[in-house]
């Protein structure tokens, strides 16, 4: 599998990602999607210590230890939770990302992270106080590098502008093609994006179809626009699972991919779609059947 750098962090990611959230909580099920991406050449791995109130780090964890050295490791910070409650608060503060950053990090089984995240972000956070957190992490050999996951304008801007992030986690697809007008922006400044929610809730996979008609809409697409455009999707490609990956993939910010796997068998679909061959002309195709719509809001 081909690898991208992360930005300027001189970390190297496979361009299909694991994103552990849908994993299984049965570990041995786990264990077998993890064992299978490590065997096809995934080498980098997301989660958050959000996921499971920090289940989801543990599984991970465990999954991951004996090929520790052979990965890239992701998690992310700054929505606090308690384990009594299901009140979840923002919080960007220093002190609680250089406490939680331990935790995560004991159950994770791990000494330090690859990468540690903003799990989010408002123009009303003070920023610099959140930067002066990663970066403190970084110098104590804690994590290699630091990134954001949001899709808000205003928040991209001020990191982009004022810290050392290596990545921008944003929601991105045939389907959600906003991240477009930052791309080139963000690809400037020598930072990467990963993308997220790249297969659009399953609507761009071979169950697409289905899942439309029992979803209704999605985003700006109301039932009958997001049938026909799934439609005239099909008559681009027989695979609209592979031309989405490729499509997100053909950008040459975009390091990586982060795709999600409850079972080995959805693990395999989006391996062999990662490996179908798609061309540059199916791609400039299917950008002009899908709409390119703008963030309207958190610009200022």
């Amino acid at each position: 599998m081909k690898k991208n750098m992360l930005g300027t962090s001189g970390i190297e990611v496979s361009e299909i990602a694991l994103g552990c959230m849908s994993l299984p909580e049965d570990k041995k099920k786990a264990q077998a999607i993890i064992d299978q991406a490590i065997d096809h050449g995934i080498n980098y791995f997301d989660t958050a210590d959000f996921y499971g109130k920090g289940k989801n780090e543990q599984l991970v964890g465990k999954a991951l230890s004996k090929h520790r050295g052979d990965i890239i490791l992701a998690s992310k910070v700054g929505n606090q939770w308690t384990q009594d409650s299901d009140e979840v608060q923002w919080n960007p503060g220093k002190t609680y990302i250089k406490t939680q950053i331990h935790h995560s990090l004991r159950r994770l089984q791990t000494d330090y992270l690859d990468l540690y995240q903003l799990h989010g972000g408002m123009i009303t956070d003070n920023s610099e106080e959140t930067i002066q957190a990663f970066e403190e992490l970084k110098q104590e050999g804690l994590i290699r590098a630091y990134g954001i996951s949001s899709i808000r304008p205003n928040v991209i801007r001020r990191f982009l502008e004022n810290s050392d992030i290596s990545s921008i986690m944003m929601q991105y697809s045939l389907l959600d093609r906003r991240p477009e007008e930052f791309l080139k922006t963000i690809g400037d400044t020598g930072r990467s994006v990963v993308a997220r929610g790249s297969l659009a809730k399953g609507l761009l996979t071979a169950e697409g179809v289905s899942r439309a008609q029992k979803m209704g809409k999605y985003l700006q697409y109301d039932e009958t626009q997001l049938l026909d455009t799934l439609s005239k999707l099909l008559k681009i490609h027989d695979s609209v699972h592979a031309l989405s990956i490729h499509t997100v993939l053909s950008n040459s910010t975009v390091a990586a991919a982060v795709t999600g796997a409850s079972s080995p068998e959805q693990l395999r679909e989006t391996l062999e779609a990662y490996e179908t061959s798609v061309s540059t002309e199916q791609i400039e195709q299917a950008k002009q059947v899908t709409r390119l719509d703008y963030y309207k809001e958190h610009r200022d």
